[in-house]
């Protein structure tokens, strides 16, 4: 499932050193701007300690794990949304993605410069989130001239419904605010909002990139961030990419483990970053499981058991009879699929299940 995720930011925040931990993909990391020129991807594997239980209870010929797209995209500027610097490239970059990922720089260090001379991560998220909502309102104003006068004239039931969306998100961005800020009631709605791929309206997350000694905690800086977020209902993490570097140059998972104790992580930032994505993304994983593979399986939250088997195979969507569903907490308290079964706990379910996160499943189809 090719959802992507991108890391944004204003030049020389960390985005390329925070994707370089994320992937076997390195990225140009320099103290300049634009050194990250063509979006960088990166398909990363999702930490799960249900898959590894899985793994040692199965002992499969081969394991796969879940993924998710990371894409790391040129730093932005002021005026990007007038073409400024790279403004056009990276507005059309940040369109292509799914979420967002916004990386702010909350940490001191006179050896690396600013763009704008000073650390100040709430004046950086707000240049970027004015280029965006600029842009957002171009689009906007340009459907509304298109729509306005079909909807106020006509009978066209469609283009009320689709100016009165268009009219909503112009309210909300006149007055400073994201698209993602306006909620609708019907699905209808709901769907044509989406269609218009506003930048404004991706989930997004706000990566703040401490010092190592900020790295539990936060600092200063991070409080800010979070008072200017707090009614945006938008998340926000706190990793020391430099750490996380440096942690990731390490051989042994041993190793790792003690450099994070030493500091007082119980895990990496990286693997938090990589599940909030997953989760930014509204992805969830069910399980099939056996002695010749464990694999997690990723799909969209709320996914019917008939659309799940098509991740599979589109022959398992097409010819759907029914999903034998085990929990996964049975599984691991029973022991096995046949405990399982003997317990009473498979359970068999049709076409309207709605997957639930960590079912273990078997689909049973005929074309």
């Amino acid at each position: 499932m090719a959802l992507q995720c991108g890391i944004v930011g204003l030049p020389n925040v960390g985005k390329s050193t925070l994707f370089n931990c994320l992937s076997n993909a390195k990225a140009q990391s320099a103290n300049f701007p634009f050194c990250t020129i063509e979006p960088n991807v990166g398909v990363i594997t999702v930490p799960d300690d249900r898959l590894t239980k899985l793994v040692d209870m199965c002992q499969p010929r081969s394991v796969v794990p879940a993924t998710v797209e990371i894409v790391d995209i040129a730093g932005l500027v002021k005026g990007a949304s007038k073409g400024e610097g790279l403004g056009n490239k990276f507005l059309a970059n940040i369109r292509e993605t799914d979420a967002i990922l916004h990386v702010l720089r909350c940490f001191d260090n006179d050896n690396i410069t600013h763009v704008d001379g000073t650390v100040d991560p709430v004046r950086d998220k707000e240049i970027i989130d004015y280029e965006l909502q600029l842009k957002d309102l171009e689009t906007v104003e340009a459907r509304i001239a298109k729509t306005q006068k079909q909807a106020q004239t006509g009978g066209d039931k469609v283009a009320k419904m689709q100016y009165e969306v268009l009219r909503q998100f112009k309210d909300a961005l006149d007055q400073g605010l994201p698209a993602r800020s306006v909620t609708f009631e019907t699905v209808d709605e709901q769907k044509y909002a989406k269609e218009l791929f506003l930048l404004t309206n991706k989930p997004v997350m706000y990566v703040c990139n401490v010092d190592d000694a900020s790295a539990v905690n936060g600092n200063k800086y991070v409080e800010a961030v979070r008072e200017a977020v707090k009614n945006e209902n938008a998340q926000i993490l706190i990793v020391a990419a430099q750490t996380e570097s440096e942690i990731a140059e390490l051989d042994t998972f041993e190793e790792r483990q003690e450099f994070l104790a030493e500091i007082g992580l119980e895990e990496s930032g990286v693997s938090r970053l990589i599940r909030a994505a997953y989760a930014l993304l509204d992805l969830q994983t069910y399980f099939t499981a056996g002695a010749d593979e464990v694999r997690a399986w990723t799909f969209l939250r709320g996914s019917k058991a008939p659309q799940c088997a098509g991740i599979i195979h589109t022959d398992f969507e097409k010819g759907f009879i029914r999903a034998e569903v085990i929990k996964y907490e049975d599984f691991v308290t029973l022991g096995s699929e046949n405990a399982v079964k003997e317990a009473g706990k498979m359970s068999v379910e049709g076409k309207e299940y709605v997957v639930q996160d960590g079912d273990i499943m078997h689909f049973r189809f005929n074309v």
